[in-house]
């Protein structure tokens, strides 16, 4: 994930006209900032003519024929003047191990303002040991800790469907995305965060689903450094769900997860119980755990509803593995996958990583934390302090010289002779770096293993139990509102039918 604006400095709260004038001289800053020039030994810069926005617009409308344009003309390595800041891109992934490696070039600085801007936590610009213990809870979303969250999203999973979706016994319509989306937060919420002890369990899922949704449809916004203000009512939701998020209010909830409980620990050693700033964390981390996971189950169900021949193989593989396990399925949730026996399902992950490929547009950024030259295998590259450098996977993901006809949804691409493929090349040349939806390095997402395992379930649910079909059978579009910041939303929703198999 990355951010491309100067941190919001505007007092709070500010009058309208106050907001004026700070825009305006915000707006001067910029203009002088855009008036830079390209040094000896720096890589070509294209600033755009938009102040502020340089060539951000051009980027969102196309982003992937923006950025290979942009390669045809300049090469693999150029700066691209976007939302008042500078960033040098290098898409030759040969070269991407020269980014992981530079010490100079922080993720650390980029992910403080991050969350300064979205979350509002602050501490963690001022204690840099707070940030290195909370990273230590992320040890707790794999290994054998990931076999105690998968029970916990399967025991979720009861709590979603028995109630009502195993008793659909006649076709019931819904959308796709609200679908997914209603699902996997239910579904995570209640794996991560626990149960709801009192009241009415339902009525305060589906509040807190909302109020979440509303929040992220801003994210960009305040990833961007938009004063929240600015957002319409975003700022007093984000106070909401804050609010439902500290400490007082977690305690409400049962059965905590190991990571909710250990960041609960490390928190508590830095703020005082009542500190809101504790229930911004817990945010985050809910953030983390849903925004992504739902448009990737999305696409991965709209892909499967759209090729019924790879539903087919799907579905075969995985009664395959029921019937080698000795499982059948009865009436409520008789079957039960262990990660292992998930992972075994090579074409199941195939089509994930296929729909990993094909919709995320993340891009990897690192903070220059001084004047300092990239030394890369074609160039040497001079990179000024306060820029970032870029890099952007989209451009490798549809190459089609590493994937044949990149632009096509292939189920098994990433299978070959019954097996993972693991595998792919570029000028000859084995890549060590080819798929890349979760960043890399010290930037690569934390909870991936969950966001692979929870989508892994919910396919083995819904091929298991559900007759499916698409209603709404039409092409989408990708929606990059999102674009730089993971997998993006569809440009339109589509109606689907399902119930359980007789």
């Amino acid at each position: 994930m990355g951010s491309f604006s100067p941190e919001p400095w505007l007092p709070r709260p500010l009058s309208p006209l106050g907001l004026v004038l700070a825009a305006a001289l915000l707006l001067l800053v910029l203009c002088l900032r855009a008036r830079r020039t390209r040094r000896p030994g720096e890589p070509p810069l294209i600033k755009g003519w938009l102040p502020y926005f340089g060539e951000a617009l051009k980027l969102q409308k196309d982003p992937l024929g923006f950025m290979t344009t942009l390669q045809k003309q300049y090469g693999d390595v150029f700066t691209l003047f976007l939302g008042g800041n500078y960033i040098t891109f290098i898409l030759d992934p040969f070269q991407y191990q020269s980014v992981v490696k530079n010490q100079k070039l922080s993720f650390q600085m980029f992910s403080s303002k991050f969350l300064v801007r979205v979350f509002s936590v602050k501490k963690m610009m001022t204690y840099h040991d707070l940030n290195d213990k909370i990273h230590t809870s992320y040890q707790l979303l794999r290994g054998k800790h990931l076999d105690t969250l998968l029970e916990n999203t399967m025991q979720a999973l009861k709590q979603v469907f028995e109630p009502q979706l195993l008793k659909t016994t006649s076709w019931d319509t819904e959308y796709l995305l609200t679908f997914c989306s209603s699902v996997i937060f239910e579904m995570t919420f209640t794996a991560i965060h626990g149960n709801v002890l009192a009241g009415d369990r339902k009525t305060f899922i589906t509040e807190l689903r909302d109020d979440f949704f509303k929040f992220d449809g801003k994210f960009t916004h305040l990833a961007s450094g938009i004063p929240i203000e600015l957002l319409g009512n975003i700022k007093s939701i984000r106070t909401k769900l804050i609010k439902q998020l500290t400490t007082e209010n977690l305690a409400k909830l049962q059965g905590w997860s190991e990571v909710v409980q250990m960041r609960q620990d490390i928190l508590e050693k830095y703020y005082t119980p009542k500190d809101p700033e504790i229930g911004a964390h817990h945010l985050g981390l809910l953030w983390a755990s849903v925004s992504n996971t739902v448009p990737t189950m999305f696409w991965t169900m709209y892909y499967l509803l759209r090729h019924p021949e790879a539903m087919a193989v799907l579905r075969d593989e995985i009664d395959h593995l029921l019937q080698s396990t000795g499982q059948k399925k009865g009436p409520g949730f008789s079957i039960h996958l262990t990660r292992e026996q998930l992972d075994s399902l090579v074409y199941l992950e195939s089509t994930i990583l296929e729909v990993l490929r094909l919709c995320s547009f993340s891009g990897v950024f690192r903070v220059v934390q001084e004047d300092l030259t990239l030394h890369l295998e074609s160039q040497d590259c001079c990179l000024r302090k306060g820029d970032f450098i870029g890099i952007f996977p989209p451009v490798l993901h549809y190459d089609p010289e590493i994937f044949e006809a990149p632009e096509e949804f292939r189920f098994d691409r990433f299978t070959e002779s019954g097996k993972k493929k693991t595998t792919f090349f570029k000028r000859g040349k084995k890549l060590k770096y080819y798929h890349m939806p979760f960043g890399f390095g010290v930037s690569k997402c934390p909870g991936r293993f969950l966001a692979i395992i929870e989508i892994k379930q919910l396919l083995v649910v819904f091929l298991t139990y559900f007759d499916l079909e698409i209603i709404d059978d039409k092409p989408l579009e990708l929606n990059y509102n999102r674009f730089l910041f993971g997998i993006q939303y569809p440009d339109s929703d589509v109606l689907f039918r399902y119930k359980v198999k007789s």
